[in-house]
């Protein structure tokens, strides 16, 4: 009997040694695979001057500041929403700088980021050739303006403006005709007569307006919700904030630092954005071009969410979502612990 209740005893020793092991092993490989996500950050951006927070924190190295040195940054450029987006969605990059439209489009369909922040307010206009005949949003009925691509901030915004004069795209049943157009070969086509305005983003507003004898229709005061509108924001993984808490909000001080900077030393914010769009791209943007779209924007962490549900609802009516319930896209939780 004793010798039975000594077996049954060593059994359960060993029983719950091995349960012990294959907890401690379960932490040690949680901690692991937070140390490994941990040791690199993979950052998205546009080189626009409404991403200039992005670039900026960069180039002054306040991103690696707060990381440390056992963190590595690796940067990829985008020249739309839509693929920024789908490089978030399969995991190529964990945060970043986007429109907030792109971002809630990508989110009804699949939910699994969200917008930590904001990046800047304003900053997109309506501009039309000066000999267009075009003196008012009116005036568009049987006209073609350009947009960045469908679904983006832009086109958004532009829908917005139309809506507010009455009218609609064609393909929503009105009749201003719409093509997508990278922002910086708008100039070229409107030069050709190709185009009657666009609706973009600076500084290519100002480059349109230099290079293609075109004038501003709407400022960034006007254009669909004017100066409070979100026109950046950023935007992370869930996986990746859920999984790094610690670094999300390094990141987020890292980009309050950078919008700190731009407002205090403009001057040299342009000249950094200017070098550094012209290693990334190989293109020399105008200092004047540049310095006059700066004027038109306003870098912050503020959000718009009355402004972003506005967007949702004229993305599900312009057929680009099913729904325009967007609950549980901004997490501010993190910019709140990083600012204080």
């Amino acid at each position: 009997m004793k010798k039975n209740k000594f077996l049954l005893l060593a059994l359960l020793t060993l029983v719950i040694g091995v349960l012990a092991a294959c907890g401690n092993s379960e932490k040690e490989s949680g901690s692991t695979e937070e140390k490994d996500a941990a040791t690199e950050v993979r950052i998205g951006y546009f080189p626009n001057m409404t991403h200039i927070a992005t670039i900026v924190g960069l180039e002054k190295g306040f991103y690696q500041e707060q990381f440390g040195e056992n963190v590595t940054i690796s940067t990829k450029t985008f020249s739309d929403g839509s693929a920024f987006m789908e490089a978030m969605s399969t995991n190529a990059i964990d945060l970043g700088t986007v429109g907030p439209t792109p971002a809630l489009n990508t989110f009804v369909k699949n939910p699994q980021h969200e917008i930590i922040a904001g990046a800047v307010n304003a900053g997109a206009v309506l501009v039309v050739g000066a000999d267009s005949g075009i003196n008012s949003v009116e005036d568009l009925a049987g006209k073609t303006v350009a947009v960045p691509t469908f679904g983006s901030t832009q086109d958004v915004g532009l829908m917005k403006s139309l809506q507010d004069a009455g009218l609609k795209v064609k393909s929503s049943g009105g009749d201003v005709n719409t093509i997508k157009q990278a922002p910086a070969d708008t100039a070229a086509l409107m030069l050709k007569g190709e185009i009657d305005a666009a609706a973009t983003q600076e500084p290519w507003g100002v480059n349109i307006e230099t290079n293609a004898n075109a004038k501003l229709l709407l400022d960034e005061t006007q254009f669909a919700w004017g100066s409070e509108s979100t026109n950046t924001v950023v935007a992370a993984r869930k996986e990746f904030t859920s999984n790094n808490p610690e670094l999300t909000k390094k990141a987020l001080k890292a980009h309050k630092q950078a919008i700190d900077f731009i407002n205090e030393n403009p001057e040299e914010a342009i000249q950094l954005f200017l070098d550094h769009v012209k290693e990334i791209t190989g293109k020399e943007l105008s200092k004047d071009e540049v310095t006059k779209a700066f004027a038109r924007l306003t870098p912050t962490t503020d959000v718009n969410e009355d402004v972003l549900k506005e967007m949702a609802t004229i993305s599900k009516e312009a057929g680009y979502i099913t729904s325009d319930n967007i609950d549980g896209l901004v997490n501010l939780s993190y910019l709140e612990e990083a600012l204080k």
